[in-house]
C-alpha cells in the first residue's frame, strides 16, 4: 500500500471490510489509520456466528455490497490478497464488472477451505503475483498464461525484514494490551496463534485444548492470539475463554490483535511459535523461528527446516517443543520473500496497459 501509493503512475484507493471493521478482532481499521491511510470505503459484510452458514452468507453479502464501492471508486485494477473467504466476493465483483483483477499469494496448496478460495480467485484473476517459485509454477500449470504470473515473494516478508531491521521500538509496551499475566520476554515464552479448520467444524474446541494443554505441560509462558473469523472460531475462542475462567491460564497473556511490527519482534524472541497459522511457516522460515505446526489447516504448503508438524495431540505437541528448544533457532529461508515484494508489484501495476495514472482499489 505503500510503494503504490507513492508511486508516480498509481493512485491507492483502500477499502476496508469484514473483520477489520469489527473491534472482537482487533480493529484493524485503527491500525490502518494509525499508518497513515484513510479507506476510501468500508464494507460492513461480516455475519456474526462464525458457522460454515454465515461464511457462506458474509461472502454473499460482500458480493452485494462491493460492486457498490466499485462503481463509486471506478478503479482501474483491483488488487486482492491471499485465501480469506471475503475474497471470493471481491474476486465475483471485479470479474462481473470487468475490471482487471490482480491477486497476491496465489498457486499455494494447503488445508481448509483456503485452498479451493485460491485456486478460484487465481481463475478469476488476470495479473498473479505468487510469493514463491513452487506457486507460480503451479499458477501456470492451472492454465494461467505465464506472462501474467510475476515471482515477487510475500508482501508480508516486506514488513517482517523491515521490522527486524529497526530496533528502535521497545516490546515492553506490548503488556499495555490484552488481558493476563505479564512476564520478561527476556526469558523463553511461547507465541500461540491457532484458528478452526473450516473443514473440520465442531472440533475446535478440543483442538485449541489439546495445544493449551500441551503449552501448559512444558511450562513456558505464552502470548495467546485470538482466532480469525473463520467458521468454528466461535469454539476456539470458547476454549480459550474456559481456561481463563477455570484459572488455569497461569503466565498467558492474551491478545485479540497486534501491530505486525509487535508480532514480527515476538517471533523473533520466542522460543516456539505453536498453532496453525501459516505466519509460523511464511514469516517463520525468514525469521528462523521454531514452529510446531499443528493438524492439517497448512498440509501442503512449502516449508522450512524450521517446522514440525504434528496432530492435534498434547503428547505430540509437547514433545516437538521441546525438540526445538533443543536445538535453538533455525537459519533464515527466504522461501516467501526478500522483502522486496511491495516494490515489485507496484512496478507491474504501473506497467500494465490500463490508463496514464491508474487507479488500485485494494
Amino acid at each position: 500500500m505503500r510503494v503504490i501509493e507513492a508511486h508516480p503512475d498509481l493512485a491507492l484507493q483502500l477499502v476496508v471490510g469484514a473483520s477489520a471493521l469489527l473491534d472482537r478482532y482487533g480493529s484493524l481499521l485503527e491500525t490502518i489509520e494509525q499508518d497513515g491511510f484513510s479507506p476510501s470505503d468500508t464494507v460492513f459484510m461480516l455475519i456474526e456466528g462464525e458457522t460454515p452458514s454465515t461464511m457462506a452468507k458474509s461472502t454473499g453479502l460482500g458480493l452485494l455490497e462491493l460492486p457498490t464501492s466499485f462503481q463509486r471508486l471506478q478503479p482501474d485494477i483491483v488488487l486482492t490478497v491471499g485465501d480469506r473467504f471475503e475474497t471470493m466476493a471481491t474476486a465475483l465483483a471485479a470479474a462481473y464488472m470487468n475490471i482487471p483483477l490482480a491477486h497476491t499469494m496465489g498457486g499455494e496448496v494447503s488445508g481448509n477451505i483456503d485452498e479451493s478460495i485460491r485456486h478460484a480467485v487465481t481463475k478469476f484473476a488476470h495479473i498473479h503475483f505468487p510469493a514463491c517459485s513452487e506457486a507460480a509454477d503451479r499458477i501456470v500449470r492451472l492454465g494461467e498464461r505465464p506472462e501474467t504470473v510475476h515471482t515477487v515473494g510475500c508482501p508480508r516478508i516486506d514488513l517482517v525484514a523491515e521490522a527486524l531491521a529497526d530496533d528502535s521500538n521497545e516490546l515492553g509496551r506490548v503488556f499495555s494490551e490484552g488481558v493476563g499475566d505479564r512476564f520478561s520476554l527476556d526469558e523463553p515464552f511461547v507465541v500461540v496463534s491457532q484458528h478452526p479448520v473450516t473443514t473440520e467444524y465442531g472440533d475446535g474446541e478440543r483442538q485449541i485444548n489439546e495445544t493449551l494443554e500441551a503449552v501448559r505441560a512444558v511450562g513456558l509462558p505464552a502470548i495467546v492470539l485470538w482466532p480469525n473469523a473463520d467458521a468454528g472460531a466461535e469454539e476456539v475462542a470458547r476454549g480459550i475463554r474456559k481456561l481463563r475462567e477455570r484459572g488455569l491460564a497461569e503466565g498467558m497473556h492474551f491478545f485479540k490483535n497486534l501491530p505486525t511490527e509487535d508480532y514480527v519482534r515476538l517471533l523473533a524472541r520466542a522460543a516456539c511459535v505453536v498453532g496453525n497459522s501459516s505466519s509460523a511457516i511464511r514469516e517463520g522460515s525468514f525469521i528462523g523461528v521454531p514452529a510446531v505446526n499443528v493438524g492439517s489447516r497448512q498440509a501442503g504448503r512449502q516449508r522450512g527446516t524450521n517446522v514440525i508438524d504434528v496432530d492435534h495431540d498434547r503428547t505430540a505437541i509437547v514433545a516437538a517443543i521441546e525438540r526445538h528448544r533443543a536445538h535453538g533457532p533455525y537459519p533464515s529461508e527466504p522461501i516467501y520473500g526478500d522483502g522486496r515484494a511491495g516494490e515489485r508489484i507496484a512496478d507491474v501495476l504501473a506497467s500494465v496497459e490500463v490508463t496514464v495514472q491508474k487507479r488500485i482499489a485494494y
